[in-house]
């Protein structure tokens, strides 16, 4: 077993990796296969940072509503999918208009039975479908490393580029993107956003039948015993000589390397300003529980009026066992930080899905006040931010690659290859 418990840390260690989230667990994997000796210390009791599950009355409760996309390459390089059982949402979206009418929408390339409704489906305009089309073809034309280079600008920008502005945006692609970036303005870079559409028509959206926190378990799991230290905070870093003197709550250790795979924020507190804090996104995540579900389709609904709520979903559609008592679990999500009053809550969704919920169960609501950095244009080419801080400290997670599971997973990747690389 990777994760230790009370035992101390060595004295001295080849790589000290702060942080066991999915950037600082790949991070360990690859110091591990390399032969060198590393650690990892996790300040709270568990792995996987801002990726976790908890339990509530028996149901999995993951820490915001998360998705994985198995188009991720680096995902597929660090984990055993099959393992994960991955349970796949629909690939479209049922969206919530003005007039009470709901439009559902699917990718005719997947979902082919679908093809008829979505042609001529009245959400979208003639020209707005052709702008779809054509940005979706070039995200998928265009190689992932030249879009990462592509000249920059807004999101919005970027898709009026397309004819894609007006009713087009408000309606569908502003709540669909502000629920995966986290921006409601659409103010992020036109790389990233370009990168994720493209990741979205090639891949599968997904969840773990055991919830999001079996990702880093499985990372985890694939490390040294005693590789990760738990509840174990790290409170200053010295650089000295060849090496760096780490100061932990379970005593010092020295290393020749560190890499800081913290959230931006608290990357940036540690790093003593070596590193500037990256603007969060926050999201919060609202749960219910229902004896009859709304829907059972597992199928992202939207809300395109510009109501508080971006998404909802029966997660249970989908992944059966998040629920162990054949209840339904439902996961809605609003920007920021702030929780959606419960009487405000309840009468959204009753309009977004036409059914009433005076008799849904709350279970949990989760806010996440860091859970996305913003990557708003200028971004570095290729969209990477140095990770080679100099003397021995390294600095690693979706904060210097792009926004996702994909950039934390490379992140610490190429972080650790930095500092193996100065290890000789």
């Amino acid at each position: 077993m990777s994760v230790a418990g009370p035992p101390g840390l060595p004295d001295a260690v080849d790589v000290l990796v702060v942080g066991a989230g999915l950037a600082g667990l790949n991070a360990a994997r690859t110091v591990a296969r390399s032969g060198r000796s590393v650690v990892v210390c996790e300040a709270s009791d568990g792995v996987g940072g801002r990726v976790r599950t908890d339990v509530v009355d028996g149901f999995l409760v993951d820490r915001g509503f998360q998705i994985l996309n198995t188009s991720y390459p680096a995902l597929r390089a660090a984990l055993d999918l099959d393992a994960l059982d991955l349970r796949a949402f629909v690939p479209g979206a049922a969206v919530r208009t003005e007039d009470g009418r709901l439009h559902r929408l699917a990718d005719p390339r997947r979902r082919p039975s679908w093809a008829p409704r979505t042609a001529l489906d009245g959400l979208l305009g003639p020209r707005a479908k052709l702008g779809v089309a054509a940005y979706t073809l070039r995200s998928l034309l265009v190689p992932p490393a030249r879009q990462s280079r592509a000249p920059e600008r807004s999101t919005a920008a970027d898709l009026a580029r397309f004819g894609l502005s007006g009713a087009a945006t408000e309606r569908f692609l502003r709540p669909f993107l502000s629920g995966v970036t986290g921006d409601p303005d659409l103010a992020t870079s036109s790389r990233v956003v370009s990168l994720f559409w493209r990741s979205f028509a090639l891949g599968d959206l997904t969840v773990p039948s055991r919830g999001i926190g079996a990702v880093p378990a499985q990372l985890a799991a694939r490390l040294p015993a005693d590789t990760v230290y738990l509840t174990t905070r790290v409170g200053a870093l010295t650089p000295s000589g060849a090496g760096v003197d780490v100061e932990t709550d379970r005593g010092r250790v020295r290393a020749g390397a560190v890499i800081v795979a913290a959230e931006g924020t608290e990357a940036a507190a540690l790093l003593g300003g070596r590193v500037e804090a990256p603007r969060p996104f926050a999201l919060t995540s609202h749960y219910h529980v229902t004896d009859v579900p709304p829907t059972r389709q597992a199928l992202l609904h939207l809300d395109g009026t510009g109501g508080p709520i971006v998404n909802t979903l029966v997660l249970t559609a989908a992944a059966p066992s998040y629920s162990p008592d054949h209840r339904h679990l439902v996961v809605s999500t609003v920007l920021g930080a702030d929780p959606l009053p419960e009487p405000r809550l309840r009468a959204e969704l009753e309009r977004l899905w036409g059914r009433p919920t005076a008799s849904w169960e709350h279970l949990a609501t989760v806010s996440v006040p860091h859970a996305l950095p913003a990557t708003l244009p200028p971004t570095p080419p290729r969209l990477r931010r140095p990770v080679d801080l100099g003397e021995g400290l390294f600095v690693a997670g979706d904060h210097r690659d792009s926004p996702s599971t994909q950039g934390a997973l490379v992140s610490g990747r190429r972080t650790a290859q930095a500092a193996l690389a100065r290890l000789g």
